[in-house]
């Protein structure tokens, strides 16, 4: 497993990724990172795109800040859940992409199979139903769908990803924000063609 340096490092590397493509315009969005007995994440007020190493605290599974000064981020609550739901993910990423975010806002999903690498890679991004940000709903509202998916979108919220590491997160980030900008575009030329059950089937066959 990684020292807390070598997770810090990966957190501001990503993040600032994810400011340089405009996934997390402005203060909006945060990332962790599981570690010891709890987690390091972006404290509140931060930005991911230009995160430094006193913008990132560890905290333990019950949301207590272990480094005195140091808030972390009010979603800290979502992404403990998560943690504790799948002892597989690592890294968490959650975003307010312009494309994603459009989705979410619309309260619209994007479980159409439309691309065979986005059915490959996600199977679908259900919509959590819209709660307060930072409240315990929005927790209840959207943890539940990592029982079967990897990202969900938060309605009138934005996006959250998760995974083993964080260079797949990041990955899955820019595909899934991709996937909502195709998926928009052909409702200008006149809507998705989707594929059918037995297409999107063999495609999730390749996992195996």
């Amino acid at each position: 497993m990684y020292c807390r340096e070598e997770l810090v490092s990966q957190i501001i590397e990503y993040g600032t990724l994810c400011g340089r493509k405009n996934f997390s315009p402005g203060y909006s969005g945060n990332i962790s990172a599981r570690f010891e007995d709890g987690m390091l994440i972006t404290t509140s007020g931060s930005s991911n795109g230009f995160l430094k190493e006193d913008n990132i605290v560890y905290i333990d599974f019950c949301g207590n800040s272990k480094e005195e000064g140091k808030r972390p981020s009010s979603e800290k609550f979502l992404h403990i859940e998560i943690y504790k739901k799948r002892q597989d993910i690592n890294f968490i990423i959650h975003v307010h992409s312009p494309y994603l975010s459009s989705f979410a806002s619309a309260g619209k999903d994007l479980m159409a199979p439309v691309m065979a690498e986005n059915v490959f890679y996600f199977g679908g991004i259900p919509l959590a139903k819209y709660a307060l940000p930072s409240t315990m709903e929005l927790v209840e509202n959207t943890a539940k769908y990592f029982d079967e998916y990897d990202a969900v979108l938060m309605e009138n919220h934005g996006f959250i990803v998760a995974s083993n590491t964080i260079h797949d997160a990041y990955m899955k980030l820019e595909l899934a924000e991709s996937y909502a900008q195709v998926v928009l575009n052909t409702s200008i030329l006149g809507g998705a063609k989707v594929l059918g059950k037995k297409q999107a089937k063999e495609i999730l066959d390749l996992r195996k």
